[in-house]
């Protein structure tokens, strides 16, 4: 059988790839960022993946996303998503959830997932504060994205700390409700400085029959949220080898 990982061992050795093997996260949000987040774990050898989105495809996915393709339009991201994984590595351990990440479920998701880290690409602020709170509670490593939305320049790109982040209207959502929840503002996020280009205004969302609440859409562009989830990716592999015995 031919080695997937013979460019990979060059770079971090045995122990890197055994480490990698061993480890478990968690990919919550599976869009433009977390799409290519989870990809870029599977290609490294991340041993188990729990994936968690409870959205579908969109022909307005298309731009961007890295699993979106015409034949899957209406198909569950979380169910393509493994698929897709499954294609590249045969024997990677999934776990799929599809469904919405409630704010009230993250501290039991955490405590049951016995995660090794967690890649935090959800959209929803309310949920995404509260994984990271479960997290930090947990004392389970989060790695985080802001909003790529809206930028088109990839030298804004940085990561950084959450209470340093500046020009982010999700950063700043996110930081007060860390802040209500008692929380610790000290979280590692990729992020851009790029002033954002102003989204459509507010208007209902979903069909004319089930509208969800008025919300702006912002524009994106094809390369930036998946430049966002490469981060992601880069930094959970980049700290689990660190971190190894």
């Amino acid at each position: 059988m031919t080695d997937i990982y013979e460019r990979t061992r060059i770079l971090i050795g045995d122990e890197g790839l055994d480490c990698l093997g061993k480890a478990h996260v968690l990919v919550a949000g599976l869009g433009g960022v977390g799409g290519a987040c989870a990809e870029a774990l599977c290609r490294a050898g991340v041993g188990e993946l729990t994936l968690l989105d409870h959205d579908v495809f969109a022909p307005s996915n298309l731009n961007r996303q890295l699993l979106a393709t015409q034949s899957v339009i209406g198909q569950s991201k979380a169910l393509v998503a493994a698929e897709r994984l499954r294609s590249i590595r045969p024997d990677i351990r999934l776990n799929v959830r599809d469904s919405f990440l409630q704010a009230s479920d993250a501290q039991r998701l955490v405590s049951q997932g016995k995660f090794d880290y967690v890649g935090d690409c959800i959209d929803s602020i309310a949920s995404k504060a509260a994984l990271i709170l479960a997290c930090q509670q947990q004392s389970v490593p989060v790695m985080t994205s802001l909003g790529a939305g809206g930028r088109l320049d990839v030298r804004f790109v940085r990561i950084g700390r959450l209470d340093k982040v500046e020009g982010c209207g999700l950063g700043r959502e996110l930081r007060k409700r860390l802040r209500d929840a008692q929380g610790s503002l000290k979280v590692p996020v990729v992020y851009s400085t790029e002033m954002a280009i102003k989204a459509l205004p507010h208007a209902p969302a979903g069909s004319p029959d089930n509208p969800d609440r008025p919300r702006a859409v912002n524009g994106t562009i094809s390369y930036m949220p998946n430049l966002f989830g490469l981060m992601v990716a880069g930094e959970i592999i980049r700290n689990l080898l660190e971190t190894r015995a």
